[in-house]
């Protein structure tokens, strides 16, 4: 009995023996040797692992910077590291890093307590994207901000915080990466990449409500009406569904102030311009 169980385990041990062996084989014959370069890479990155790069983390674009040719390598972009990141990954690489205008998350909405007074209460859960399925919102308007702060809560840079006295996200610009995780969270989406612009100055419509003027004025004083005052000041403004909206083209030196004081609502909003 003794031999029987003896002899058993050294048939499993032999069996196991030769299984490793056939493992090890295999995994040398098809193992992959990653290039080293990938690693020296991903160290030099924020190590943020946020995806606004567009890849799935900083590993997976320190692989697509390795692996990239010239051309395709300036189409690579850490907005978390932004250009002083980039220039150190080309310089390890042997490439030249395009040259990217800085960018900051914009808040396309200015529905604070005086220009969008509540009109209701709301008693269910304090998370935006629930609130956003079951109610219009305090003030009424069903795309204005609903002041719950899912955007702070997301935000892994300390970038967004909500006023007390107006209840609006506020963009901190210094601390602000543009890593777009605001933009994919606000179920309202009124979070915009935008670039910086020159001494800071960019326009922009503050209002995603394509309601007619008469109902979103309604519940809003500075809602956008589309009356179309701004497309004459430059053929770059697009007026669909009752909403303006001003590209990034469209030079925030040269029409913002003009822009601004076209608008009869004040939906319309340029930062740090200077009037002569």
């Amino acid at each position: 009995m003794n031999e029987l169980i003896i002899s058993n385990i050294v048939i499993l041990c032999l069996i196991a023996v030769f299984a490793s062996v056939i493992l090890y084989i295999i995994s040398q014959k098809f193992k992959v040797i990653e290039n080293p370069k990938i690693e020296e890479i991903e160290n030099i990155l924020p190590a943020a692992n946020c995806g606004a790069c567009g890849k799935a983390g900083c590993r997976d674009f320190a692989t697509a910077c390795v692996n990239a040719t010239e051309e395709e390598f300036k189409s690579l972009y850490c907005p978390v590291g932004g250009a002083i990141v980039m220039d150190n990954v080309a310089k390890e690489l042997g490439v030249v890093a395009s040259v990217i205008e800085p960018t900051v998350a914009v808040l396309c909405c200015n529905g604070n307590c005086d220009n969008a007074p509540n009109k209701a209460e709301y008693n269910g859960v304090s998370i935006c994207r629930i609130a956003h399925q079951v109610s219009s919102g305090s003030s009424g308007c069903v795309t204005g901000c609903l002041h719950l702060g899912d955007c702070v809560k997301v935000c892994n840079f300390g970038a967004l915080s909500l006023d007390k006295t107006t209840g609006m996200p506020v963009v901190d610009e210094d601390k602000c990466t543009s890593c777009g995780a605001c933009v994919k969270t606000c179920p309202r989406g009124l979070f915009e990449i935008r670039p910086k612009g020159t001494n800071g100055v960019r326009v922009y419509v503050a209002c995603k409500n394509t309601q007619k003027g008469a109902i979103a004025r309604k519940n809003c004083k500075v809602a956008c009406i589309g009356c179309m005052k701004c497309a004459k000041i430059t053929p770059e403004v697009k007026i669909e569904n009752n909403l303006s909206y001003i590209p990034t083209s469209v030079d925030a030196n040269i029409h913002g102030l003009e822009l601004v004081k076209s608008c009869p609502t004040g939906a319309i909003i340029c930062t740090n311009i200077k009037e002569n």
